[in-house]
């Protein structure tokens, strides 16, 4: 056994967290993964997520009760026939569902997008998801063609919307700020942040607030539907998410385009970066270091992590693995390597976890003076129970909090991988039970 062998090894030996006993919520579709959204806001708790029948479902409690009540969004009626609806998740692993809860206690929750009109709804009542309520726009200007929806918080607590209007290789990502007062969006840029051109898109990680009070983001450039054809690993900060610059002060002038971007690291077309696995992590001074990989000279496809220093972007490799990763083609493709971002560990040392096709699964510690892997690292496991599907192909699927609590919950369910968003022949496995987990608050 190598040493990159050896990880796997490594974190089957870390210590174990136990969680509570599961709650179930519901059963939900296990065709295929999309992202369900946990939100812990004060003593209430909300699931958003697909139901059996493919239908958004919002699930709800007060955290002193061990069950959940659940409600279907209301269907309002606006229907592509035979292609797609508002509330029906068709076979399209984008069509992620997320949520948020404003200053006055209403619940936003939007979500089943991939290149269609806006699907929003807000509560009537604070509290209450069975006042959920059709509201379909935010702005109208540019919500036809939406994908990507997340909620933020700026520097005020102000919720923030982000999303990407276009399509994969063709797109701008926008911002609106919610005004509680008049119970309206606003756009918080007059222009789009991140703007294509009608050549290409970006995909952005972030933002990110970090230690120094700043929003980090980093995004890779893609010229075509074809995954592929990622590009340029970029990076910019904000102190309010309006005004931005490079990571040595200047200004940059909106939109941010690929010509204006500051790149980081040069990956070319088919060089090994992929988006979605660009990750924002910080050092104990509260450096940036942006997680991603790509190939290396040789042809393999490495881990690599960048910092942000006196002199420019010190860029290291972590890995050492013999095994190339080739991708293209358009369509959710499941990864065949995963990267965490640096993180802290309670005794103040630099770590990092990854999951490997070929080698499994393990961590390390990294000097934080070279950025050197310097030993293994044993993450502490939550262990929510093996796979209890007998159907081949299925997988267990899990969802971190996006709330604050005195405790960490995780959603767990099963669902077989991504189809690049077709839908699948033959025998479809059983609905998969939707549970809420609990674990003691990590350090």
């Amino acid at each position: 056994m190598n040493w990159w062998n050896s990880q796997l090894a490594a974190v089957s030996l870390a210590a174990l967290v136990s969680a509570s006993p599961p709650i179930d919520i519901a059963e939900v579709w296990s065709g295929h993964p999309v992202g369900f959204a946990l939100l812990t806001h004060g003593n209430t708790q909300y699931v958003a997520f697909y139901d059996k029948e493919r239908r958004m479902t919002i699930a709800w409690r007060t955290l002193d009760v061990p069950s959940f009540r659940l409600h279907r969004f209301p269907d309002p009626g606006k229907v592509t026939p035979g292609k797609w609806s508002p509330t029906q998740l068709v076979w399209d692993s984008h069509n992620s569902v997320t949520m948020a809860v404003d200053s006055d206690g209403q619940l936003h929750v939007t979500g089943n997008m991939h290149c269609h009109p806006l699907v929003y709804f807000r509560t009537t009542r604070p509290g209450d998801p069975t006042s959920l309520a059709w509201i379909g726009r935010m702005i109208s200007d540019h919500e036809d063609r939406c994908t990507y929806p997340r909620f933020l918080r700026g520097g005020s607590g102000e919720l923030i919307f982000a999303y990407r209007h276009g399509r994969s290789g063709n797109g701008v990502d926008y911002y609106n700020r919610y005004d509680p007062a008049t119970r309206t969006w606003k756009r918080l840029l007059d222009t789009p942040l991140l703007d294509g051109q009608n050549r290409c898109n970006a995909y952005s990680v972030g933002p990110v607030k970090g230690p120094d009070g700043d929003y980090h983001l980093c995004w890779v450039w893609r010229d075509t539907p074809d995954c592929a054809t990622n590009h340029d690993l970029c990076y910019a900060r904000s102190k309010d998410l309006v005004h931005w610059e490079t990571s040595d002060g200047k200004h940059l002038t909106l939109p941010i385009t690929a010509a204006t971007s500051e790149i980081v690291d040069p990956v070319p077309v088919k060089g090994g970066i992929i988006n979605g696995n660009t990750k924002i992590g910080f050092d104990s001074t509260g450096r940036v270091i942006l997680s991603y990989h790509k190939h290396d000279t040789n042809g393999h496809t490495q881990l690599y992590n960048a910092r942000r220093e006196a002199n420019g972007w010190k860029i290291v490799q972590a890995s050492g693995w013999k095994w190339r990763w080739d991708f293209s083609g358009g369509g959710t493709i499941g990864f065949g390597i995963s990267v965490s971002p640096v993180s802290l560990t309670g005794d103040g040392k630099l770590a990092q976890t990854w999951s490997h096709r070929e080698y499994g699964s393990g961590g390390w510690f990294l000097d934080e003076a070279t950025l050197k892997p310097i030993g293994r690292y044993r993450p502490p496991r939550t262990s929510m129970g093996p796979l209890r599907s007998t159907f081949p192909g299925m997988r267990v699927r899990s969802a971190e909090d996006r709330g604050q609590s005195d405790a960490r919950y995780v959603l767990r369910w099963e669902t077989l991988d991504a189809n690049r968003d077709k839908p699948r022949e033959g025998e479809l496995p059983p609905p998969s039970m939707l549970q809420l987990y609990t674990f003691p608050k990590r350090n």
